[in-house]
């Protein structure tokens, strides 16, 4: 079992351009994936907190938290969530409580661990678009 309450050490140093560029990146993964699923295209990253934290957590490290409504990063002692302005997180009374026995349950372990391959193939492709942009 994965404990992704954890921190976990980064593959990128994290800053706010860091931040903004996965923020766009993720949207565009978003949005490709609600055209797989033949649905409307997303207005904003709502729905997605499952993919952007364990994304953030593949990028830039730290950990994972949030509780049944939300999910989200600590990364260097700070809140870092790529949905924080999307109207479902808006809704929430408390979006950054943070419940760590939620994460142990197996059926959450199980729908994060089905996000991952998804999740890995995004990070590759961010990677190299970074390192693409850096040696231009």
């Amino acid at each position: 079992m994965t404990d992704w309450t954890l921190d976990r050490e980064a593959q990128l140093a994290y800053s706010y351009e860091r931040f903004a560029q996965a923020k766009v990146f993720v949207f565009r993964k978003w949005c490709e994936q609600a055209a797989e699923r033949h649905a409307l295209p997303p207005a904003d990253l709502s729905g997605s907190c499952k993919y952007g934290s364990l994304f953030m957590n593949q990028v830039f490290g730290g950990s994972i938290c949030g509780h049944y409504q939300h999910q989200y990063n600590i990364i260097g002692g700070r809140i870092v969530d790529l949905s924080h302005d999307a109207i479902d997180v808006g809704s929430i009374k408390n979006p950054y409580l943070h419940e760590p026995d939620f994460f142990a349950i197996p059926e959450k372990q199980a729908s994060l661990n089905s996000c991952l391959p998804r999740v890995e193939r995004w990070v590759v492709q961010f990677l190299k678009e970074i390192e693409s942009a850096d040696n231009k």
